[in-house]
């Protein structure tokens, strides 16, 4: 009888393990696993995986072969999924105030973006808090670079360049920005973009160097100009009640992973957009600086784009605008 009760124990143990060990962390990515966003999430699994031996088994569905970039927010936020990777924009329109990083010409220097991001940091905190909101928060932050444009047959210089041209955007703020130079912003997501440009749905690309590279746009694009008008942030989110339900001991150690994930994407981005735009050269592709005279003309045609964001989102906006010393209007 005893021996029966020992035998009991270790198969209920063992049946306990296994349940332990099937606690799954889907996460959806609209990036190939090749992209630096893919390897980060990789290394995030295997510190996941390591720190909690296995009680958290992380799959990871890339290439938007779950759900679009823009499906992210409610996917996870419904609990359809337990986490995604998605743009920071998408979800600007449960609240505005994300699209901070898309002001023109805002976040123009590497430290001006890391302080924005730090952990702490006004800025961070409150789009944290109103993403919180939807039923999804932040675990960790994904850096993705600066925004450029892209084009066939020649470079997009100035605004006189971009009038009459229809030009792919991955958010709101950023369409107002192209509207503001005279051009027609069209909606696409990031999976969407080489048929796009392939068929001619825009003429003028928007992305970040590191997509070019990762999806070889060079196949279906020629010129990469420079302009870096805008800093995109991706952001690694999970469900509110998968959170809720994890052990305080699991969360510390997904908390922990994901602090790893994090300052390794960040750290890394500079090399990984030299090696980006190394790689675009390599395939052909002709890479345009901005003059001065260009950058100004470009920055000169911005005020509406900020105008705008302070109309959508009132005061958490301009407190947003005034800790980075853009006040506004």
């Amino acid at each position: 009888m005893f021996r029966n009760a020992i035998l009991g124990a270790v198969a209920l143990s063992a049946v306990s393990g296994a349940a332990i060990a099937q606690e799954k962390m889907r996460i959806s990515l609209q990036l190939p696993l090749t992209s630096h966003l893919g390897e980060n999430l990789v290394l995030f699994e295997k510190e996941v995986e390591e720190r909690t031996g296995g009680a958290i088994d992380v799959e990871i569905y890339d290439s938007a072969t779950l759900y679009k970039d823009k499906e992210v927010p409610a996917a996870v936020g419904s609990g359809a999924i337990e986490a995604g990777v998605a743009s920071l924009t998408r979800y600007v329109g449960d609240a505005p105030v994300v699209d901070v990083f898309y002001m023109p010409f805002l976040f123009n220097t590497e430290d001006k973006v890391r302080a924005a991001v730090a952990e702490g940091s006004p800025v961070r905190a409150v789009l944290e808090e109103e993403i919180a909101k939807t039923g999804g928060q932040v675990l960790y932050w994904q850096a993705y670079g600066g925004a450029i444009l892209l084009s066939q047959g020649g470079p997009i210089r100035t605004p006189e360049d971009m009038k009459g041209k229809k030009a792919r955007v991955f958010g709101k703020t950023l369409g107002d920005f192209v509207t503001a130079a005279g051009g027609a912003p069209t909606l696409i997501s990031g999976s969407e973009q080489y048929l796009a440009y392939q068929r001619g749905t825009v003429d003028v690309g928007m992305t970040g160097i590191s997509g070019v590279k990762s999806r070889k746009l060079w196949e279906v694009m020629d010129t990469i100009t420079k302009t870096n008008h805008a800093n995109i942030e991706f952001v690694v989110v999970v469900n509110n009640d998968w959170w809720d339900g994890l052990s305080p001991e699991l969360q510390g150690h997904i908390k922990a992973a994901a602090q790893v994930a994090q300052d390794d994407v960040r750290d890394r981005m500079s090399g990984i957009e030299a090696a980006a735009y190394k790689a675009a050269e390599e395939n052909g592709m002709t890479i345009v600086d901005l003059s001065d005279a260009e950058l100004a003309a470009w920055q000169e045609v911005a005020q509406p784009v900020y105008d705008s964001y302070l109309e959508a989102t009132g005061e958490a906006g301009q407190k947003i605008l005034d800790s980075l010393g853009a006040g506004g209007s």
